[in-house]
């Protein structure tokens, strides 16, 4: 065998230095490849996101820190090699689920679904919930060479979020009740599952004198009511019953699974009880009532609309009668729904013109033998039903937002009617709730004045105490800028309300009227009756307020009335309401009726 040649020392120079090179080449190639790697660990740990990777045996090749935390798994489960099983096993652990036969058959079909995914190629996702409360989506991404990339997603809020949004376009975010939109579903779909047989009832509520608590104690004293009512309506219904808020002071009840109209009406018996029940807010008391208006499935209708709209008509029904109580709608109340359409459309022409009339009842001084003065009454006679009470067509025209442009016609009225009486006689005109919220009253009743020359001392504004329960807090500037026109202030119906004494504390009334449901009857006979009526005259005088005996029907009540103290009286004993024409002819009639008269 031959021997190699020696090396000169040339050629070993060359091969140092090759070697040498090579050596820092590779040293180079090593400190770029650490260098690579510091920055991936870097970026890696800085993801937004966490992330895994898996070979295709299902072992841990790489995860970042936030892969770690989010799971909060220990340093021995995100080594490399770490299988995909033993992970999974530590979630269910974790999740505080044992080991047992069942649970870890739940895990391996889990894997084996993963599995299967993976293998034809597909990308999918998968929601995690976690034990303490954060929601986790996962996106799973196949490899080529068999393994997979998991990606993690914290979308706890965004997912809240959402929930939220889907919950507020369901709910009042006040009251935590359904709101109009949602309720409607809820009813649809109770009436969809109802079986032949079954029924269910539709209560709708409204709030009496809420606008009281917004006047007089605060928005947020009227929020804090709204909330208190939901509470006391979940609270009342059963569990499957729904609850929600159709309106700013009206709500609705859906009663599931019931047997008839009785048992409705006794739900509605003791909502009305509970709501009327007085209100602690803000370390104020709130009195408001309830109202309800009930229809029934399948007896009434059997679509959420009929529903809603006859227990509607059953709650202006119920309205119309008196408050604080509930009506379960009767076919015969569809008429009324037509008639109150008819007399709705007929007002606008009625008002446009000019069918409408006034008429005048005296108001006597018993003292000095007078008629001090003579209330306006609006009076419209439809040419198909005849003459309309004002009780029927005043409430609609309230709602047809009609009212204060009749109003408005009856205040100038008067006082072009008055402008020719003589000038001891003065006029009375009543004022609705609505009139009293408007800002440019003052301006109108000086523009009557003026334009019919009336004197402003004859102008007497009679205000009831339910306008002022509505409208309280505009009612105190309002009524003193018609104080400084000049004109007479009368509180109306006094001792109906709920806060008589305050009114005449608040403001500066000329006269009250005692309301006539304490003289109706024999007073003598209703002891309670001539008391108030003899308290409330005896402390009218000492406020310096003349009180005035309203629904004199016969001299007995003349003369109780007479007895106690009051000295001005109107009624149907004296005279009932009369055209323009036939106001002297009344008055004349008043004074002839006066004890003494014509002896």
């Amino acid at each position: 065998m031959a021997r190699p040649e020696p090396m000169d020392a040339t050629s070993a120079a060359a091969l140092e230095a090759d070697a040498s090179l090579d050596a820092q080449t590779l040293l180079a190639q090593m400190r770029k490849l650490a260098q690579l790697n510091t920055r991936f660990e870097i970026a890696l740990n800085n993801m937004a996101r966490g992330l895994s990777m898996f070979d295709a045996d299902g072992r841990l090749i790489v995860c970042n820190a936030l892969y770690r935390d989010i799971y909060q798994l220990p340093d021995e489960l995100t080594q490399p090699g770490t299988p995909f099983s033993r992970i999974i096993a530590y979630h269910a652990a974790k999740d505080g689920c044992a080991n047992s036969g069942e649970d870890l058959t739940r895990q391996q079909v889990w894997i084996a679904q993963h599995a299967a995914e993976l293998q034809h190629g597909r990308t999918f996702t998968q929601t995690q919930h976690l034990p303490d409360g954060r929601i986790i989506l996962v996106t799973i991404q196949p490899l080529q060479d068999g393994g997979w990339v998991d990606i993690q997603e914290d979308i706890t809020e965004k997912t809240l979020a959402q929930e939220r949004i889907a919950w507020l376009a369901r709910h009042c975010p006040l009251t935590e009740v359904a709101n109009r939109f949602h309720l409607r579903e809820r009813l649809e779909d109770a009436l969809q599952r109802l079986k032949p047989g079954e029924r269910l009832a539709v209560h709708l509520v409204d709030l009496d004198y809420f606008k009281q608590v917004n006047d007089t104690l605060g928005h947020a004293a009227g929020d804090a009511v709204l909330k208190a009512v939901a509470n006391r309506m979940r609270a009342t219904v059963r569990d499957n019953d729904i609850v929600g808020r159709v309106g700013g002071d009206e709500f609705a009840i859906i009663q599931t699974d019931i047997s008839g109209p009785e048992q409705a009406a006794r739900l509605a018996e003791r909502l009305v009880k509970t709501l009327n029940a007085p209100y602690r807010v803000l370390g104020a008391n709130a009195s408001i009532g309830a109202s309800i208006g009930i229809s029934i499935a399948e007896d009434h209708g059997s679509d959420a609309d009929t529903l809603l709209r006859k227990a509607d008509l059953a709650l202006y029904r119920m309205k119309t009668c008196g408050r604080g109580n509930s009506y379960v709608y009767r076919p015969e109340d569809d008429e009324v729904a037509l008639e109150r359409m008819e007399i709705r459309s007929a007002l606008r022409d009625a008002l446009k013109n000019q069918q409408l009339g006034l008429h005048y009842q005296p108001i006597v001084d018993i003292r000095a033998g007078t008629v001090t003065a003579c209330e306006a009454l609006m009076r419209w006679r439809h040419p198909r039903l005849g003459m309309v009470p004002p009780s029927t067509f005043i409430p609609i025209a309230e709602k047809a937002g009609l009212i204060v442009a009749m109003g408005e016609w009856a205040l100038h009225q008067a006082c072009r009617d008055a402008a020719g009486w003589p000038s001891g006689l003065k006029v009375a005109v009543n004022l609705s709730a609505v009139q009293l919220d408007q800002s440019d009253l003052a301006r109108s009743v000086r523009h009557a004045l003026d334009t019919s020359g009336l004197d402003a001392d004859r102008l007497e504004i009679e205000i009831n105490e339910t306008a002022l329960l509505r409208s309280e807090a505009r009612a105190v500037e309002t009524l003193q800028q018609l104080r400084a026109l000049g004109v007479r202030l009368v509180l109306d119906d006094f001792g109906t309300g709920y806060a008589s004494l305050t009114y005449l504390r608040s403001f500066a009334f000329d006269k009250i009227k005692i309301d006539q449901s304490f003289i109706s009857g024999a007073m003598a006979a209703q002891r309670d009756c001539k008391a108030i009526v003899g308290a409330v005259t005896g402390l009218a005088k000492t406020l310096g307020i003349g009180p005035v005996a309203e629904g004199i029907e016969a001299p007995e009540q003349l003369e109780d009335v007479a007895i106690a103290g009051c000295e001005e009286v109107q009624g149907f004993y004296f005279s009932h309401p009369v055209p323009p024409s036939e106001v002297e002819a009344a008055v004349a009639l008043c004074v002839s009726k006066l004890p003494g008269a014509g002896h």
